[in-house]
């Protein structure tokens, strides 16, 4: 079993920053990405950011140049630091790993996701 817990999400001013950080714990193997997901009232979940194997990164074009995610592989933790917030990035903050681990004296992989954290851009 793989969980993943999330904390920094809040309130903010636009223009202000915030930093998420989600911990990974459990009966993990590897993972291999690792990554921010964000979802608002009635619309599906987006991507925002990963950190894959090696410190390939991905961004979505909306948050390019004002967030950047982080990894440390010895925690299996990952950071999202967001910068010039804007209103429209409220949101919950999802985030992901693609993990494999142990779960009943098997080996499984596959997409595990934490309980999510409030991101809320004020005007």
């Amino acid at each position: 079993q793989v969980q993943l817990v999330e904390s920094g999400g809040g309130l903010v001013q636009a223009g202000g920053s915030l930093r998420l950080s989600c911990a990974a714990s459990g009966t993990i193997v590897s993972i291999t990405t690792m990554g921010w997901y964000r979802q608002t009232p009635g619309m599906q979940r987006e991507l925002v950011a990963t950190s894959s194997t090696g410190g390939v990164t991905n961004y979505a074009n909306s948050v390019k140049g004002r967030f950047t995610i982080s990894r440390d592989d010895a925690k299996n933790t990952v950071y999202l630091q967001m910068n010039s917030l804007k209103p429209e990035d409220t949101a919950v903050y999802y985030c992901g790993a693609d993990a494999i681990y142990h779960s009943g004296g098997v080996y499984l992989a596959g997409r595990c996701w934490g309980q999510g954290t409030q991101v809320t851009v004020s005007t």
